[in-house]
């Protein structure tokens, strides 16, 4: 493991976990009726390395689970990622 493994892990640990928060901070304002996160950010988000955080964020808060584009594009996100990753570890 190098340099590039261990920084390129920790920022997607990182990233996950504050596109999860998203999602839970977008709920708890839906629920409160406030200014929320907008549903593209959301979803760029997943596509930036987010998916599994996002993924996890729609079920742990039940959130945007019944908008088909989420249903769709969400876990794709998160195939992707995986596939991504897996890729830069293996052929870096």
């Amino acid at each position: 493991m190098n340099f590039f493994h261990i920084t390129f892990s920790v920022s997607l640990i990182l990233w996950n976990i504050i596109t999860f928060a998203l999602f839970g901070i977008d709920k708890r304002k839906a629920k409160a009726n406030k200014w929320r996160v907008d549903e593209s950010t959301l979803i760029v988000c997943a596509f930036l390395m987010g998916g599994i955080g996002a993924f996890l964020g729609m079920k742990v808060f039940r959130h945007k689970t019944r908008h088909l584009k989420f249903r769709f594009l969400i876990p794709l996100a998160a195939v992707l990622n995986m596939v991504a990753a897996t890729v830069f570890w293996l052929y870096t």
